[in-house]
């Protein structure tokens, strides 16, 4: 990767890689550790990957542990983000949403924290995971989650613009296309991968849409084993816009920190114009900007 400014000159980001377990206040515990960690790193941002809350052994644990954005849980995200400092990418938490009463169904919501503890953006999971891997068991996500409606317009942070996905978004182009399309420099895909399919996509699926939406790409990841019916892949990264792996986490939990040049990514942009050669009068129902 090319920088062409002081590295020390520019954002750093922190992506966290953790074992959750149905044990939400143990789980806090090693999430807060690891913000606290890139906090005196000098990071602005740290992401947490998909499921940071808890991981349940079935879907009825999951709906019972379950709490609404205005519960205890964010409610010490909140107070982690402004003790620290710094804005937090908070995966994809298990929301009793305004429709819980009817619907006895959660969201998989990515929550965006700013430094003074505010929620600034909200993204719910389109892509819904229902799924049979052989090797790996089937996931059947629908049981307890309900797709959402809308894609997020990216939201400006220190680092840049983020444009917001979930884990399985990450199959469908179609998505980052329209998030970079709106103005997104870094999309962030917070997983839980499996232990079949990560070996398989995992990387390539991350480095393909850094390199066709030129973005960097932040993937904060769940790993090892979190209860006897389930375990992730890990393999937390960061992905430049010409798709170098620029950040890795090792195995097991901790964390990985990555740069974001966005002079670089609107050199690449210039040099490689991609998106002025697009032809939408021949496949303009795919990818569209977001309105």
């Amino acid at each position: 990767m090319a920088i062409s400014s002081s590295s020390w000159e520019l954002p750093l980001v922190a992506v966290c890689q953790v074992t959750s377990t149905p044990d939400k206040q143990q789980n806090f515990k090693t999430c807060a550790e690891l913000v606290r960690e890139a906090a005196r790193l000098g990071a602005c941002l740290a992401f947490l990957p998909e499921a940071f809350d808890f991981i349940a052994r079935d879907p009825e644990e999951t709906l019972r542990l379950s709490e609404p954005l205005s519960g205890n849980l964010l409610g010490e995200y909140t107070q982690l983000a402004r003790e620290c400092g710094l804005w937090l990418s908070l995966g994809g938490f298990h929301e009793r949403g305004q429709d819980w009463k009817q619907t006895q169904k959660i969201y998989n919501c990515h929550v965006i924290l700013n430094n003074k503890g505010s929620v600034v953006a909200t993204y719910r999971k389109t892509h819904l995971c229902d799924v049979e891997i052989p090797g790996q068991g089937p996931m059947r996500e629908s049981n307890s989650t309900i797709p959402g409606p809308s894609l997020e317009s990216p939201v400006s942070t220190p680092a840049g613009k983020i444009g917001l996905a979930i884990c399985y978004d990450m199959r469908f182009p179609e998505l980052s296309l329209a998030l970079v399309q709106a103005g997104a420099e870094i999309l962030t895909y917070p997983s839980a991968f499996g232990s079949v399919t990560g070996p398989a996509h995992w990387e390539v699926l991350l480095r393909a849409r850094a390199i066709e939406t030129q973005c960097y790409v932040v993937a904060a990841a769940q790993c090892g084993r979190h209860h006897e019916k389930r375990a992730s892949y890990g393999h937390s990264m960061v992905v430049d816009p010409w798709g170098t792996v620029v950040a890795r986490c090792s195995e097991g939990p901790g964390l990985c920190l990555a740069r974001i040049d966005l002079s670089y990514l609107r050199q690449l942009r210039q040099n490689l114009p991609v998106f002025q050669h697009r032809r939408p009068d021949l496949y303009s129902s795919l990818g569209h900007p977001l309105s």
